[in-house]
């Protein structure tokens, strides 16, 4: 049995994992951001709650493993941040531990049990707080060993002038230490910065959604600057990985219609011509952090 977490900057979830489709229930606390001491209790309490001592801990993280130092780069929990997570946390827990990048995760459980299955190189896109993705080949993680494969959020891509006609987008910095990342424009987030610079008013992207679809111009527009931001880049993304398929998870995937004009607008900006559906909906909605993290650590695809 694997314990798998899925470790945010505001909650730990946690739960027993006997296979992808045997999860046990899952049990939630604050995140100890700022002592390492506390944030391993907090994970030692959750594991001993469960019904057995598990073989390996499988985590998801929202930050990234170091490839070459194996050291986290994990901005929203400081008490990790620059630490060799990997080893500190089994020695605290005394149990082997494994961890992979959220989008990571994500996009290996879309491509072994979700929208994913049966095309060899899937590119699992999050679009919410955040952007961010993972690339898998064969079944296989590309960032297994870690690193940042995959991170087409951050780099100062946003064009400069989009729409018709022409408008000048704003440049903001990026969480990341950037300027004018993809993330800041492209995001939930984003998308209410580019509502609020043009249009003077502050509303949430599920409100500008909603009134786009309702008929609101000035949503609507803000919706059509958002799909020609990001489908440029997405668009650049399958070219050069020749994914042929993307499922895409985060809050921004539940709309619908945003979703479908995304994926038109990125097939019309890729070299392959795709004639059916390329962004598509993810299917692992429950849990697929901690799903992700577990078939990383081996557990059973199938009950």
């Amino acid at each position: 049995m694997i314990f798998g977490f899925d470790i945010g900057g505001t909650n730990i979830r946690g739960a027993e994992v006997r296979s992808a489709a045997d999860i046990g229930p899952v049990g939630r606390v604050s995140t100890p951001t700022q002592d390492f001491g506390q944030f391993a209790t907090a994970l030692k309490t959750m594991i001993a709650a469960g019904s057995a001592r598990p073989e390996v801990v499988a985590i998801s993280l929202a930050g990234v493993i170091d490839a070459e130092t194996r050291t986290a780069i994990c901005a929203n929990i400081p008490c990790l941040h620059g630490r060799p997570i990997e080893n500190d946390l089994g020695d605290a827990l005394g149990l082997p531990v494994i961890i992979a990048n959220d989008a990571d995760c994500f996009a290996i459980a879309e491509a072994r049990i979700g929208a994913g299955r049966g095309h060899r190189i899937v590119f699992g896109a999050i679009l919410g707080t955040g952007v961010g993705g993972g690339l898998v080949v064969d079944g296989r993680l590309v960032n297994a060993d870690g690193g940042f494969a995959g991170e087409w959020g951050h780099a100062p891509i946003v064009g400069r002038f989009t729409g018709n006609p022409p408008r000048e987008m704003p440049l903001f910095r990026c969480g990341c230490g950037l300027e004018g990342c993809l993330e800041t424009l492209g995001s939930a987030r984003g998308l209410e910065r580019l509502y609020s610079h043009f249009h003077a008013r502050q509303l949430t992207a599920e409100e500008i959604v909603q009134n786009s679809m309702a008929g609101d111009q000035k949503a609507a527009q803000t919706i059509e600057w958002f799909v020609d931001i990001i489908s440029a880049p997405l668009a650049m993304v399958v070219n050069v990985t020749g994914a042929s398929i993307v499922p895409v998870g985060g809050g921004l995937s539940r709309a619908t219609s945003l979703l479908e004009k995304l994926d038109l607008a990125v097939r019309s900006r890729t070299l392959r011509r795709f004639h059916s559906r390329l962004l598509v909906p993810s299917l692992c909605t429950h849990e697929p952090g901690i799903v992700g993290a577990a078939l990383l650590a081996g557990v059973d695809e199938k009950a």
